[in-house]
């Protein structure tokens, strides 16, 4: 599906309401698995999720990801602790492109039964569920969290739980500390003391309760640059949101201070508003090693407002569903601007116009499609492959309708 924005403007003092972040979600799913007397409320919608319920429903041998690059980190850590069972888990082309080999050999050192069955290193999996008795591990602290997360969601039923060492400069620790803040929920005792993770084995029946999940942030981050390119006395109110949260996107409300938009929290809500003109000669500086996921959105915020930005700690966002840094280059290029990449990091030079009528291809990647969205506001804008924003946020084109942009498939 191809969606066409023509030139928008925003209707003031609209309310969007956003579903459960995704991160949350499928960590809540995989321990709701483990302890089915949890239950779960205000669950996301994404495709991502949907792909992770179906695939812990499923009694299958053969169980397809797609494109859900948490889900095969995460079930491939809960199927190897499947005793007696078989599974193969596999996903989409560029799903067997997508490393795994950090995973795999963290879990083969605990004593999991795993063979690649195509590529080495990559997907597909053939997984021998058993008991892990082993209980020490080691991982460079620098890989995806996912992995960390996927060793950590299953430690406690492990028979000697998990200590897991993580060598050289911790990145993401948002994701870390929202694993561990969920499992504590529910009463899991955890530990995190300089390079140690300890997730102790559950002795006792956990409680029946009902958590709920906090709305997405990286949802949030795309009405973030809406009001970044809108006039100043423009706000939208987004829900359900706490002050303290799990996500490490919750910075977007300090970093969108430097675009002009203030945040303010009632009633479990957010108002965002465009409080001040940003000067043009303003620099973005960022290190988003604990929120690589909304560099994409800031880059085009940025972009839009004819602002210098550079960011670092970007060096996930080269195996994500594509590689991003790429991508972005490619198109705000294609826009009329001058984007520099290294394997971690993106300088973008100001630039004082915009090309219209430009087509973005998404790449199969969901924040493609969202990040440049937002565009729209300040020129005619084509999104190629449009619906695979339902890769994280299904009705993300009718909110953005709702709100004033003028959109055409």
């Amino acid at each position: 599906m191809e969606i066409n924005i023509q030139k928008s403007k925003l209707k003031n003092h609209q309310t969007v309401q956003i579903t459960g972040s995704k991160s949350e979600s499928n960590r809540l799913l995989l321990i709701q698995a483990l302890y089915p007397q949890i239950s779960i409320d205000n669950l996301s919608n994404s495709d991502d999720s949907e792909v992770m319920q179906k695939a812990l429903r499923s009694e299958d041998e053969l169980i397809d990801i797609h494109h859900a690059g948490t889900a095969m980190r995460f079930l491939t850590a809960y199927f190897s602790i499947q005793k007696g069972r078989e599974t193969i888990i596999t996903g989409s082309q560029r799903m067997k492109e997508r490393p795994i080999k950090i995973l795999v050999d963290a879990l083969i050192a605990l004593g999991a039964d795993i063979t690649y069955l195509e590529n080495e290193g990559v997907p597909p999996l053939k997984i021998k569920g058993k008991e892990l008795t082993k209980n020490k591990v080691t991982l460079e602290a620098n890989v995806s969290s996912q992995y960390i997360s996927a060793l950590m969601l299953i430690a406690s039923k492990l028979e000697n739980g998990l200590e897991l060492t993580l060598e050289g400069k911790i990145t993401s620790v948002p994701y870390i500390n929202m694993t561990l803040s969920l499992l504590n929920s529910i009463g899991i005792e955890t530990s995190f003391i300089d390079q140690t993770i300890t997730v102790k084995p559950s002795v006792s029946v956990l409680i029946p309760q009902i958590l709920t999940v906090e709305s997405d942030w990286s949802s949030a981050s795309y009405f973030y640059s809406v009001i970044a390119l809108s006039e100043v006395g423009t706000e939208i109110t987004i829900a359900s949101y706490k002050q303290k949260s799990l996500q490490g996107d919750s910075v977007l409300a300090e970093i969108y201070k430097s675009f002009g938009v203030s945040t303010l929290f009632k009633d479990e809500a957010i108002t965002l508003q465009k409080t001040d003109k940003v000067n043009s000669t303003t620099i973005i500086d960022l290190d988003l090693k604990n929120a690589p996921d909304i560099a994409q959105t800031i880059a085009v915020s940025a972009f839009g407002l004819g602002l210098e930005c550079n960011m670092i700690g970007l060096h996930t966002l080269k195996i994500k569903e594509t590689d991003r840094l790429v991508a972005l280059k490619t198109e705000l290029e294609k826009l009329g601007t001058e984007v520099i990449i290294t394997d971690k990091s993106l300088h973008l030079k100001a630039s004082n116009s915009i090309n219209s009528h430009i087509k973005i291809p998404t790449y199969n990647d969901h924040r493609m499609a969202m990040a440049f969205a937002p565009l729209g506001l300040k020129v005619p804008i084509t999104i190629e492959d449009a619906d695979v924003v339902s890769k994280s946020y299904p009705q993300f084109w009718e909110d953005f309708k709702s709100i004033g942009f003028n959109i055409s498939k």
